[in-house]
């Protein structure tokens, strides 16, 4: 399986070069760089649309973090356990990336989105180097609320990300 770094880069180089923001993720991945969601905009004050396949990965990437980050926070995951978790992350990443269609500009703000959980992903696997595996789940989590304030997705809870 690709990594969620491939996807992206794969994903930005596919789509038209009018998509900054798209090449801006693809060139932070490149460079060892995270997404930043602070540079999420809503659509005229609106939430953008979402579809079906987006609503079923986010929500499963939902589930997934708030079960995860509870144990997280409190000291009881191992190293298969946060393995195990960026895998099923990563799962839920690469069929959003593979099925979700929205309107280009709503797709624009959706890849810096998944910048960020792409980085937060990289952390919980171990591949930032001083960075402890757990922020990667507080990266994600803080990445799933950011979905639900930019993104039109009915019943969407935000998570406590304190300890």
């Amino acid at each position: 399986m690709k990594s969620a770094k491939s996807l992206v880069l794969a994903l930005a180089l596919a789509l038209p070069l009018g998509f900054t923001s798209v090449g801006a993720i693809a060139a932070d991945a490149a460079h060892g760089h995270e997404a930043s969601v602070d540079a999420l905009e809503l659509n005229a004050g609106q939430k953008w649309v979402t579809d079906a396949p987006l609503r079923q990965g986010m929500e499963k990437i939902h589930k997934a973090t708030t079960k995860t980050l509870e144990a997280a926070h409190g000291g009881k995951l191992n190293v298969a356990q946060y393995d195990a978790y960026a895998e099923d992350v990563n799962t839920q990443f690469t069929y959003i990336v593979q099925n979700c269609k929205l309107e280009p500009q709503a797709d624009a703000q959706l890849h810096i989105l998944l910048g960020s959980i792409m980085s937060g992903i990289e952390v919980v696997r171990g591949k930032e180097a001083g960075q402890d595996r757990e922020l990667g789940i507080v990266k994600i989590a803080q990445s799933m609320n950011a979905y639900g304030k930019h993104f039109d997705h009915a019943g969407w809870k935000t998570i406590d990300v304190a300890h």
